[in-house]
């Protein structure tokens, strides 16, 4: 009965099929005529399809180190992984986002000035020797590495500490953990109503994360006493989360690690073939065997430790006398040179299909564009980098201004009486991300004009486009302006 290959016999079946073998056929036919999708059998191609359902962190918590430490070894020696979070880091973050502050006033209007203000402070503050605890990154080097971190390791972690140096102007700082620090031991599953720890990340009954489990561990890999409590309040955990059960982070290299990994090795195995195919061997036939005492003795020649056979070495332009009797025979290496662009750009299309990335933007070979497709492929591109733009914003930058302009009110260097009173009003602002070039300018510059004569867009969402601030823009062009008519002014008078 072919039809019961492809459908499981149960043990109703195999019962009929002895009493009655017709009915027990109609019965599979009609088992095999309901089947609802080919993807859930499991006849076929999918016999050896096994997967099973469980929560997020079930499955991920038993492969999580490996994948990181392997998304970690090709982002050290797979060039098609530098190029994926190369191009991650440059258009998604570049040299940083800036804010643009703009508080509310007690009239319910802007308050410009006191904008400007926090705006300056806030550049001081992004200075390496004020964010970062180890003074070594600007705030906007913080933002590239935990766009680096997120792709290659899965996420970053950031505490909101207390300044330890002294004469700090803010008292807040910035301290990079990596995902390593969190003490997956710590697990403890506590009666009703209690918190629970789950692979170092302390949750409520809601699976709200509210404290983290950190190791001490020194820079090279010493563990330090105990793991320490955090408040979640303190900490900021970048990670993708793509599961509501997920708690902790996978690298968003993860899906197409294996591929990177295959098309890295396949084009060490082409560079050695192009090696052994541009060599020339040359073996010397000997009528007359070696040794002894004379000229058929070869004991001054070096010999080849694994062979045992005498080694000697050509040289351009090399002319020599051979041995009576001997035969010299070269040795070419047959084949030729592997066609490895096509298989190789294949893979990367691929690859970077996986990472929500052109081909182009990849590999960053523009030989097969014109511009139409050039310029499809960058608006696709961007909505990836959008994307995590927008996360970087709001779980980042956004909570570390909070806090930088509460402290610095705490501090005395904002002098805003009511600011407890009305927090959310003063706390108003906004984020420029970094912007995009243009394929042409020319055509994006009209478009924008026409745009903005016809009120479908503003000076500010033209200016935010390319990552600038449209009050800088006006303000500059006003200067240029006037600076303009002065010399005009100058020229005339001294006429």
């Amino acid at each position: 009965m072919s039809m019961a290959n492809d459908v499981k016999m149960d043990w109703i079946d195999r019962t009929l099929s002895f009493i009655n073998p017709r009915a027990a056929y109609e019965r599979i036919a009609w088992k095999q005529g309901i089947r609802g999708y080919d993807s859930g059998s499991r006849a076929g191609n999918n016999s050896g399809w096994v997967a099973i359902n469980a929560p997020a962190e079930q499955m991920n918590q038993g492969q999580r180190d490996i994948i990181r430490a392997r998304s970690r070894d090709l982002e050290n020696n797979a060039d098609i992984a530098e190029a994926i979070i190369g191009t991650f880091e440059r258009n998604v973050i570049r040299t940083g986002m800036h804010v643009q502050a703009k508080p509310i006033g007690k009239d319910g209007n802007e308050d410009e000035k006191l904008g400007k203000t926090m705006e300056k402070l806030w550049e001081r503050w992004c200075r390496p020797e004020n964010c970062d605890i180890t003074g070594e990154s600007t705030f906007g080097e913080m933002q590239g590495m935990a766009t680096r971190r997120m792709i290659a390791d899965g996420g970053i972690l950031f505490v909101l500490s207390d300044n330890p140096y002294k004469n700090a102007e803010i008292p807040l700082i910035l301290q990079m953990r990596e995902v390593d620090e969190i003490d997956s031991t710590r697990f403890s599953y506590g009666a009703a109503g209690e918190n629970r720890i789950i692979n170092g990340i302390e949750v409520n009954e809601y699976n709200k994360p509210v404290a983290f489990w950190l190791k001490t561990i020194t820079p090279d890999g010493l563990i330090l006493g105990d793991s320490k409590r955090i408040d979640a309040e303190r900490v900021i955990y970048l990670r993708k989360k793509i599961r509501p059960s997920q708690l902790r982070e996978v690298p968003k290299l993860a899906n197409t690690i294996n591929r990177v990994r295959d098309v890295n090795e396949y084009s060490e195995a082409v560079s050695i073939k192009e090696r052994v195919l541009a060599c020339l061997s040359v073996f010397i036939k000997k009528a007359i065997p070696g040794g002894g005492v004379g000229r058929g003795s070869n004991i001054a020649s070096p010999k080849d430790e694994k062979t045992g056979y005498a080694v000697k070495t050509l040289s351009p332009g090399l002319v020599t006398e051979l041995m009576p009797g001997d035969d010299v025979t070269s040795v070419n290496p047959s084949g030729q040179a592997s066609n490895a662009k096509e298989f190789i750009a294949s893979q990367q299309r691929l690859i970077a299909a996986g990472q929500g990335l052109s081909y182009e933007a990849v590999a960053r070979d523009m030989s097969e564009v014109n511009y139409s497709s050039a310029r499809q492929g960058l608006i696709e591109d961007k909505k990836t980098y959008e994307m995590l733009q927008e996360y970087i914003k709001r779980h980042l930058c956004e909570k570390v201004w909070r806090e930088f302009i509460t402290q610095a009110v705490l501090a005395d260097k904002l002098n805003i009486p009511d600011f407890f009173t009305n927090k959310e009003d003063y706390l108003n602002h906004d984020w420029i991300a970094p912007g995009s070039d243009w394929i042409d300018p020319l055509k994006e510059v009209k478009a924008n004009a026409e745009a903005l004569e016809s009120n479908q867009v503003t000076l500010e969402d033209i200016c935010a486009k390319s990552g600038r601030d449209w009050r800088e823009v006006m303000a500059q062009r006003k200067k240029e302006i006037d600076f303009e008519k002065s010399l005009e002014d100058n020229n005339a008078g001294k006429k």
